[in-house]
C-alpha cells in the first residue's frame, strides 16, 4: 500500500510575494480506533507557501485515504499537518480538525507550524 503522504503532489508557487491559501474540507472521515464508529470532521488548512503549493486533486485523494482507518483526532490532525509541512515546506501552516459531535462531545484540534506572518489578520 502506498503511504498516504505519497498521494500528495505539488506545483511551483507562481507568486514570489507572501500570500495566504485556505482550504475547507468538510467531508473528512475516519474511524474511531476504540469503538470503530465513524468520525466526521471539517479539516481546515491555511498556509503561506514557500516554493511549492499543494495540488488540490492530490489533497482530496490524500484526505479520502483516511476513510476506513482508525485514528485519534489528535493524531490524524497532526499527521495531516506534518505531511503537508514535509511536502511544501511552507513559511506557515495551520491545520484544524473540527470533529462533529459524538457521544455529546465535539473536538477541535489545531496544529500550527511556523510563525504567523503579518499578512494573516485573524
Amino acid at each position: 500500500m502506498t503511504p498516504k503522504y505519497k498521494l500528495l503532489d505539488s506545483f511551483p508557487n507562481p507568486e514570489k510575494k507572501p500570500y495566504l491559501i485556505e482550504f475547507d474540507c468538510p467531508e473528512f472521515t475516519c474511524v474511531c480506533p476504540k469503538t470503530a464508529q465513524p468520525d466526521f470532521a471539517t479539516i481546515k488548512i491555511a498556509y503561506v507557501p514557500g516554493l511549492k503549493c499543494v495540488e488540490l486533486k492530490s489533497l482530496k485523494l490524500y484526505l479520502w485515504a483516511y476513510r476506513n482507518e482508525g485514528h485519534f483526532h489528535e493524531k490524524v490532525t497532526n499527521q495531516i499537518c506534518d505531511d503537508l509541512q514535509k511536502l511544501l515546506k511552507p513559511k506557515y501552516i495551520k491545520v484544524i480538525g473540527d470533529f462533529y459531535v459524538r457521544g455529546g462531545i465535539a473536538t477541535v484540534v489545531t496544529v500550527v507550524r511556523g510563525v504567523r506572518p503579518k499578512i494573516i489578520e485573524k
